[in-house]
């Protein structure tokens, strides 16, 4: 009986690495973040789990090309003239990409995908952030400070739901937490689209070209 599934050179010869991030990726939308592994894209794939080992070696690397998929998405096109308002543009798209995959934010969290559509993305807003800041050393910062915000955020968007606030709302009133209980609405109520613009704006501060 011939197994269909044999690992041989003709299955790693016909895969490709771009069909098993694919794969993955569809695994993700369906499934969620925690169902993705190395095992699992090979049963979808329909071959054994060592074919696909031999095209991305490691479940940390999949995840690390599925996050540059992912970047791969950001248009370009577009921009606004002013260097501040440019890189708030690519903060938002780059929000965008996350959200439009289940889990995004918390797939791209912890990696450091150095591939040509992530390191695209850093190098373009690094460039504005060098046109918007007066030192050399204000825009990698500012570029980290702008990620890292971004995926936070986005990550709590992605993973929360209404039990989520009614269950800190709930906690805020019932507790001696006067400061928090102002700013309960705040804190609770407003848009996670409001937080991200306003926290992108206190980021950048204000836009110094025309």
């Amino acid at each position: 009986m011939t197994n269909k599934r044999a690992a041989g050179p003709s299955a790693r010869t016909r895969l490709t690495p771009a069909a098993v991030v694919d794969t993955a990726l569809g695994l993700l939308a369906e499934e969620g973040l925690e169902a993705v592994t190395t095992r699992a894209v090979a049963d979808r794939l329909g071959v054994r789990m060592n074919t696909v080992l031999w095209h991305i070696k490691t479940k940390r690397r999949l995840i690390e090309l599925m996050a540059d998929a992912i970047a791969g998405t950001i248009a370009y096109d577009g921009l606004p003239a002013g260097a501040g308002e440019r890189a708030a543009e690519l903060m938002r798209r780059y929000r965008r990409s996350l959200l439009a995959h289940r889990d995004g934010a918390a797939l791209v969290t912890g990696t450091y995908a150095a591939e040509p559509h992530t390191l695209r993305f850093a190098d373009t807003v690094l460039a504005v952030l060098g046109e918007h800041e007066d030192t050399a050393e204000g825009p990698p910062r500012t570029l980290y400070a702008l990620v890292y915000f971004t995926l936070g955020l986005t990550q709590e968007e992605q993973a929360m739901g209404d039990r989520d606030v009614a269950r800190f709302s709930a906690a805020v009133e019932s507790g001696p937490y006067p400061a928090l209980r102002a700013s309960r609405a705040a804190l609770a109520d407003d848009s996670f689209s409001a937080r991200f613009e306003d926290g992108i704006r206190r980021i950048l501060g204000p836009d110094r070209t025309p």
